[in-house]
């Protein structure tokens, strides 16, 4: 081992004095004393941090837990309440996923998690690094967590000129013989923590790092040049219409938008698929639509979106070909995707100055 208990207690220390202070967290010192983690707000606060900052989730998982407090409460939960709530959070096959995994859970595991990370790995929505943060955090097993965060601390550490993407086994290895024999579940917060206060992506601060004294690649002057990026690739583009329509009565013309697709589950605003070349317009029901001047830019993970938002008041009689009416009582454009409030800002004007 690479002087394992060393590294650990130098980490742990530094933690049991600058721990971050999160919603979802037992403080170290809480846990020294005792107190059990919360599998449940172990689970759910991974899953909302997936590709996401503590800053943007916080209120989120705030809210969920309110609503949900226990895995059985939100496995009972309506669907579509929890995409609701969702809005806003992005990446939502994590929601879908996580309606799955709590119902497998309340039904084949009596509402108890399950502690070992080969069985956490078979679970929707948990991939590898999920499953070793709920088996150290919540069960204090022995598995190092790998995020974007503690890659970078490895990567720092063993001074690695080699792309994160090309060397993931190898950064793995590293972490796995790095995990103390005890308080794990401290340690992987602690590593997390060391990579979002201290060890970050831009200027890291070294001279307050306590691993400095470890880190080869502070040795060698390469710190801030670490980890290396691969050449980036263009985004593609793409480009699709979305019809927002109001019916006199107030009612809006809105869809759930098809489980296969980006945004699946959610509700949106009609509209065509989105292409790489122009799309065809499809509008849902007869109407005057008017097409806006300004399209509504979005950028996705793998490609930027240019949306052409069409408008229309709608007939009392209209029967569209897709979608459903929802009364203006029950809507409300903070349940909705992202993209689907940026197109009704646009969309909600225009109605506004026609009337």
């Amino acid at each position: 081992m690479r002087d394992q208990e060393a590294y650990g207690k130098s980490l742990l220390n530094w933690y049991d004095e600058n721990a971050r202070v999160l919603p979802w967290r037992i403080s170290p010192h809480d846990r020294i004393a005792g107190r059990v983690p919360d599998p449940y707000r172990v689970w759910l606060s991974e899953i909302m941090l997936q590709q996401t900052t503590v800053a943007t989730v916080d209120p989120y998982f705030r809210r969920f837990v309110s609503i949900w407090p226990t895995i059985s409460d939100l496995a009972a939960a309506e669907e579509s309440q929890v995409m609701g709530e969702w809005a806003g959070l992005g990446y939502y096959a994590r929601a879908r996923n996580l309606i799955r995994c709590a119902r497998i859970i309340n039904v084949e595991y009596g509402g108890v998690f399950p502690q070992s990370k080969s069985t956490l790995i078979q679970l929707p929505g948990i991939g590898s690094y999920t499953a070793a943060a709920i088996a150290a955090i919540a069960f204090d097993h022995q598995e190092a967590a790998v995020d974007g965060n503690v890659a970078r601390i490895i990567v720092r550490l063993f001074d690695i000129d080699i792309p994160v993407a090309k060397s993931k086994t190898l950064i793995q290895d590293l972490a796995n013989e790095l995990v103390p024999m005890t308080r794990a579940g401290d340690y992987a917060q602690a590593a997390m923590d060391l990579g979002a206060l201290i060890c970050t992506a831009r200027k890291p601060k070294c001279v307050m790092c306590p691993l400095q004294n470890r880190c080869k690649a502070y040795s060698a002057g390469t710190a801030a040049d670490l980890p290396r990026k691969p050449p980036r690739k263009p985004k593609a583009e793409r480009v699709g219409f979305a019809y927002v329509g109001r019916r006199q009565d107030g009612a809006w013309l809105i869809e759930t938008r098809n489980r296969d697709n980006l945004l699946g589950g959610m509700l949106g605003w009609p509209g065509t698929s989105w292409t790489e070349t122009a799309p065809i317009d499809d509008e849902p029901c007869a109407a005057e639509w008017e097409e806006l001047l300004n399209a509504v830019l979005h950028s996705f993970t793998h490609f930027n979106l240019s949306v052409i938002v069409k408008v229309a008041e709608l007939p009392a009689d209209c029967s569209p070909e897709r979608g459903f009416f929802l009364p203006a009582s029950q809507f409300d454009p903070l349940r909705l995707p992202t993209l689907m409030q940026k197109i009704f800002t646009v969309a909600s004007q225009h109605l506004g100055k026609s009337r």
